[in-house]
């Protein structure tokens, strides 16, 4: 199931080809969705991405969510694992503007932001927008372009604008990155600095499906169907950006209780006094926390969020931010076995 299309060229406002132009639209007159609908839709968008991708039902539980918070996403996992289809399947389910870029070694700054260029006939420099300008960025295989290329995202993840020659320019909202990595191939990859991890709300692990999932894959696949053609595969947009919108009103409704507020003060606190730890999760990774504990409780339909929120998203919000000390990596331990362990010892308020 593994994606093998190639980024399309741009045109001339540098969109990808597979971009639409909804972004430029006029609106129209229906009403805004209620939260009911927000949820329905969204549960839909889940079911949608399920005539592409099987078994790996977290994985888009966690691109929801990030949907939701507004928040980027790295997903890492072998060749073969469906990264990219997940994003595309994504994308086909979205009334939202989209676009990919394929990291390279030789890829430059200005081929993701854009860049001036000289028109000769006004005699004047135009900006040309690269492919971050849209809604929804897959930005495939990350770690194998250099940091140079890698660092010209990290202002339009948390400012959500670019600046070229002085000049900021906002991008569309939503604005959300869905990245992939390779965690085996290390020839000719670029790891990404820690400030940069620290921008993505969730680091999720794509797996190897499971036996009856990939028996149902090559069933799939025996009957026709064709990753590269999606609207064949049955695929539509189920949400849009009214949807979002109408969810991330009423998630600004769902009450925390300061206990609870506490207690995600008190779990990445213990991730900087763990002595395995060399450099834990900051205050941006507790917020980051409390979003994503607001944003799973509106999803399961509560109005208030509970302990079990905030450790159902924690090992997927957290495990990236920890920096282990050398000596702990020697020994076998893991970001993963840290958080295992805190969430086991840190009192949990009842």
């Amino acid at each position: 199931m593994t994606d093998l299309t190639h980024t399309p060229p741009t045109d001339h406002g540098g969109r990808a080809d597979d971009a639409t132009t909804r972004l430029d639209a006029p609106a129209t007159a229906t009403a805004a969705p209620t939260a009911d609908e927000a949820r329905h839709a969204l549960g839909a968008l889940r079911g949608e991405i399920g005539k592409a991708v099987v078994g790996n039902d977290p994985a888009v539980l966690y691109l929801v969510l990030a949907l939701l918070c507004r928040g980027h996403v790295l997903l890492e996992g072998v060749p073969g694992v469906a990264k990219t289809l997940l994003v595309r399947a994504l994308a086909a389910a979205l009334d939202l503007d989209h676009a990919r870029v394929q990291f390279t070694p030789d890829l430059m700054p200005g081929d993701v932001t854009g860049s001036q260029i000289y028109d000769p006939r006004s005699a004047e420099f135009t900006f040309r927008h690269g492919p971050v300008f849209t809604n929804l960025l897959l930005a495939d295989e990350i770690n194998r372009t250099p940091p140079k290329t890698q660092s010209a995202l990290l202002e339009s993840m948390e400012e959500r604008q670019v600046s070229v020659d002085g000049q900021p320019r906002p991008l569309p909202d939503p604005f959300v990155v869905v990245a992939t990595q390779n965690p085996i191939e290390q020839e000719g990859t670029y790891p990404l600095p820690e400030a940069q991890l620290d921008r993505f709300l969730f680091k999720v692990d794509v797996t190897l499906p499971d036996r009856d999932a990939e028996f149902h894959v090559l069933r799939r696949h025996a009957a026709g169907f064709d990753p590269r053609d999606l609207t064949a595969a049955g695929l539509r947009p189920v949400a849009g950006a009214a949807h979002l919108a109408a969810a991330r009103a009423a998630i600004g409704a769902v009450t925390i209780g300061p206990e609870v507020l506490a207690y995600i003060v008190d779990l990445c606190r213990a991730t900087r006094t763990s002595p395995a730890v060399q450099h834990g999760a900051s205050t941006r990774g507790a917020t980051a926390l409390l979003a994503a504990a607001r944003s799973y409780a509106w999803l399961t339909g509560r109005g208030f969020v509970t302990p079990d929120d905030v450790k159902a998203v924690a090992m997927t919000v957290l495990r990236h931010r920890l920096q282990l000390r050398p000596e702990a990596q020697l020994d076998g331990v893991t970001a993963e076995s840290v958080l295992s362990g805190l969430l086991l010892s840190v009192p949990v308020p009842v």
